[in-house]
């Protein structure tokens, strides 16, 4: 990346739309407007405020389209760069007629998230906040997108400074000492050192356990539904669904193959999957079915295991409480409108149990709210209060800062400062690279790879 080249892209979902958008950064950008765009009133283009014109071709005077323009003077941009926005018709077409006569005018294609980039290596945001603008657009629930607001508003960004405050106090400390060998350290430095370290192991330790909660708020979760033939697990799947998306039938292995839906509950992106009836059998098309529902079991964040209540506990039910051994699973007990006969060998297997009538929609809202406070249980389900980790990225660092600062606990008793300094320094290190302080290359560009391009 050439930080100081102008770059353009489409910023607008590619197809047809009612605007097109086509964002410039860089030195050339008013160059670009004010070759491009032909305002209708005098006055050109005015930095923040919007023009209404036309987008021309001088090569041959054509006319391409009408516009809006508006132009950003650096730094009060979104990359801190001059920027210009085309707001054109949103014809595919139209939108890249455009972008061809802004690039021609000296402009290279931006890469993938390279606006993003830029908007953190010029200082407007950091690393977390980068990371904050992806995870609100591809936010598939009200909790993922308040809990990436609050990470783009700099929420989790003050809990990580105040880390870096507090280890870089005891660093202070401690090297105070390496720069004054006749010193002895003293009872007192000691314990204000102790103290500062406490300080940014507690607020480490704190997000460390909000990890969980975050990325399921963030990602969303994994919900299997299986069961042996006729015992409702289609028609549950269309109830939680609110639509009719499998089909029903009184004829054993109607579902053959997996079949998968988004839905929310209560604000937390549920992935559920619909499987084949688990039973013994001889047709083939239906084994291979099964085989597909057995092998994503352990796969799933949580099991939807789905009984027969009005008949007794069969082979083919035991087939399915077999394959759970080692999965957290909610025991559906169906059609709770029919007399009870269902006895399950061990209850304890099960997170709970919850009995419903798949047909009349009775206990459904239940086994809804069932499933999200098993995830939630905190105050994610009001992610406008949750500051809390979603990416492996700020876990593994915090957690790689957190034995630094172990090491630097054991090794205070023997007071080797050069030894306490350099896990201060390590801890520091760790800790810098969640928010980019102290990110390498490599994984800066791992992370802005992931944007799409125009952002």
């Amino acid at each position: 990346m050439y930080i100081r080249d102008t770059i353009a892209a489409v910023s607008t979902p590619p197809g047809n739309g009612g605007i097109g958008i086509i964002r410039v950064s860089g030195d050339l950008a008013a160059v670009v407007g004010n070759t491009v765009f032909k305002p209708v009133y005098d006055g050109g283009l005015v930095s923040h405020r919007f023009s209404f014109g036309t987008i021309c071709d001088d090569a041959n005077g054509e006319t391409v389209d009408e516009a809006m323009a508006v132009y950003m003077r650096a730094p009060r941009s979104y990359t801190r760069e001059d920027v210009l926005e085309l707001h054109c018709h949103g014809g595919w077409l139209v939108v890249e007629r455009v972008l061809a006569l802004v690039l021609s005018c000296g402009v290279r294609l931006a890469d993938p998230g390279e606006f993003t980039r830029r908007a953190f290596l010029n200082g407007r945001i950091d690393l977390i906040q980068a990371e904050a603008v992806m995870d609100i657009i591809a936010s598939k629930s009200e909790s993922a997108l308040q809990l990436a607001q609050k990470q783009r508003e700099g929420a989790l960004s003050r809990r990580i400074e105040d880390v870096r405050g507090c280890l870089l106090r005891a660093l202070a400390l401690v090297e105070a000492y390496i720069d004054f060998p006749d010193d002895d350290l003293g009872e007192t430095d000691v314990a204000a050192i102790s103290s500062s370290v406490e300080d940014a192991q507690c607020i480490i330790t704190g997000l460390l356990t909000t990890f969980e909660e975050g990325r399921i708020t963030r990602d969303g979760v994994s919900v299997l539904i299986v069961g042996k033939p006729n015992v409702g697990k289609s028609s549950l799947l269309n109830r939680l669904l609110k639509e009719n998306r499998a089909i029903v039938t009184h004829i054993p292995g109607t579902t053959r193959d997996i079949i998968e839906e988004t839905v929310n509950f209560e604000g937390l992106s549920v992935r559920l999957l619909d499987t084949a009836g688990i039973r013994s059998t001889d047709d083939l098309v239906e084994l291979e079915g099964i085989s597909r529902a057995l092998e994503k079991i352990p796969l799933a964040d949580l099991v939807l295991a789905v009984f027969d209540s009005s008949c007794e506990f069969s082979p083919e039910d035991q087939l399915i409480f077999d394959a759970l051994a080692d999965s957290r699973t909610i025991a559906v007990l169906n059609k709770a409108d029919l007399p009870m006969r269902l006895v399950l060998p061990d209850e304890n297997r099960f997170v709970t149990m919850v009995r419903i009538a798949a047909l009349s929609g009775d206990g459904i809202d239940l086994l809804r709210h069932t499933v999200c406070s098993h995830f939630l249980h905190s105050t994610a389900s009001d992610s406008r209060e949750f500051v809390a980790l979603s990416k492996a990225r700020h876990r593994d660092a915090l957690i790689s800062a957190e034995q630094f600062l172990q090491q630097f606990t054991c090794g205070l008793r023997d007071r080797n400062l050069e030894l306490l300094a350099l896990d201060l320094r390590d801890a520091l290190q760790a800790v810098g690279t969640v928010t980019g302080q102290t990110a390498t290359d490599e994984v800066l560009d791992l992370i802005f790879s992931s944007f799409c391009i125009g952002k």
